[in-house]
């Protein structure tokens, strides 16, 4: 998986996880809600259905009162009557289609029931509802004990379906009458239902809002990615192109310089050598000949000189520090500036590619030295770092200072790109690796540059690219 991809995904899926998980706290806080609201609505409902209960018992018993006062030790005859015209008084008392008044005995007959005539004489003690309940006995006990509420199952005029129902009853002990009424309470689960209804809309709005904000979020992230994507594309392709004319430079560069090594160096000594040779081969004796061998020996060291710079066979065979030995050499022997190497640690072998680089970056430092420092003396260190705890060797560190003049490093590594090209080509290489370069530098005070490379990329580059 890309790098890239990673960072995407990286970037996605935390916002998508966050989104699901405040879909669920939400869900579960909708639901909570929704059972608290229950509960409050039920509760508020409840309460106000039993006031309206009391409060009409109350004012039916109050209508009653002059009646029910008047035949305190009258006639029977009396008593019946007022009895009889309580009962008309109850039954022309309703509020609602389904809001009526009903009169037992407390023996359970039925005096009076406005909605339903047909039960009017008959006795009910025995009923139970559909639950097993005693209907009839439950209300003349609660009227008995002083009155109160009590929930049962009736028949609903306007329906004809048993529905629950609150009742309100008290007791007119000298008529041997309960006197009650009742709310049917299915108006309360249509409100429940209600409320559940809007619930749910609420929390698939919340739900698709969430949906579309994730959506969205992840739209953003894809397009941010994309114009980002594009953006480091248009950068890499610029800095291939600058790349690439740097490596056609650096090899006409070389090319150049190799040619002016041959034509100044090699050539000259083998037509001299030539020339030599055709002198003693006219004038017939061999007094040249060593002279043409010197020559043909100082062609041949120049051969080396120039082999060995192009790709050293000490660095294939004996290692880094060998390498880098015969490198200041060479500067000492070519009279550029004399070169101090120093090693700190004990060496080890390092990867065929980080050898490679740090040869190059001190080959490179090198010649800036001897082309723009003005030294008069380098000290090259090449330190190896001591291991962990658990054995594993540590990191790299090749320094090269000198005493010369000395330079401004912002000014060298400026936007102008034909200025500090060596000192790129550095940084590239040592980047290459995933190593760093450090360059301190100052007019007066001489020039360092450390090139380090830890023991975490050493085991990677070890890693992917094995030894052959």
């Amino acid at each position: 998986m890309r790098l890239r991809l990673k960072i995407l995904l990286l970037a996605i899926l935390p916002l998508v996880a966050s989104l699901l998980l405040i879909a669920v706290a939400v869900r579960q806080q909708e639901r909570a809600l929704l059972e608290r609201e229950h509960e409050a609505v039920q509760r508020a409902y409840m309460d106000a259905r039993r006031d309206e209960l009391r409060h009409y018992v109350e004012l039916a018993v109050s209508t009653l009162q002059p009646l029910y006062e008047r035949s305190n030790g009258g006639p029977a005859a009396e008593v019946e009557r007022d009895k009889r015209e309580a009962l008309r008084l109850l039954s022309s008392l309703d509020y609602g289609e389904d809001g009526y008044f009903f009169v037992y005995d407390l023996q359970g007959k039925v005096l009076m029931h406005s909605r339903q005539p047909e039960l009017l004489g008959r006795d009910l003690w025995n009923l139970r509802d559909p639950q097993g309940r005693p209907t009839i006995q439950q209300l003349i006990g609660q009227a008995k004990a002083g009155g109160g509420y009590v929930d049962y199952l009736w028949r609903k005029p306007s329906s004809g379906e048993i529905a629950p129902k609150l009742g309100y009853v008290v007791a007119m002990d000298r008529w041997d009458w309960m006197l009650g009424t009742g709310l049917y309470l299915d108006g309360i689960r249509a409100t429940l239902e209600q409320l559940d209804h809007e619930a749910q809309a609420n929390i698939a709005r919340t739900m698709w809002w969430i949906a579309a904000i994730a959506v969205f979020g992840v739209a953003l992230i894809s397009l941010c990615a994309v114009a980002l994507n594009l953006s480091e594309h248009r950068q890499a392709e610029v800095k291939l192109r600058a790349l690439a004319h740097q490596v056609v430079r650096s090899q006409e560069e070389e090319r150049a310089h190799l040619s002016r090594d041959l034509h100044d160096g090699v050539s000259q000594t083998l037509v001299s050598t030539k020339l030599l040779m055709e002198s003693a081969q006219q004038a017939g004796t061999t007094t040249l000949l060593p002279r043409a061998l010197e020559r043909l020996n100082d062609s041949l060291t120049e051969v080396r000189r120039l082999s060995h710079r192009l790709r050293p066979a000490l660095l294939d065979t004996l290692g880094l520090p060998a390498a880098l030995e015969h490198l200041a050499r060479e500067f000492d022997e070519a009279g550029a500036v004399p070169v101090a190497m120093r090693m700190v640690g004990a060496p080890r072998e390092l990867p065929e590619l980080l050898n490679t680089v740090l040869f190059r970056v001190a080959q490179e430092a090198l010649t800036n030295v001897a082309k723009h420092a003005g030294a008069a003396r380098v000290e090259m260190t090449l330190s190896f770092e001591p291991g962990d705890a658990r054995g594993e060797p540590g990191g790299v560190l090749l320094r090269v200072l000198d005493d010369g003049e000395g330079f401004d490093a912002d000014d060298a590594e400026g936007a102008d790109p034909h200025q500090g090209i060596g000192l790129r080509n550095m940084r590239e290489r040592m980047a290459s690796v995933g190593g760093a370069l450090d360059l301190q530098s100052s007019p007066g005070h001489g020039t360092q540059i450390e090139a380090t490379v830890s023991a975490a990329a050493i085991r990677r580059l070890a890693r992917d690219n094995p030894a052959p």
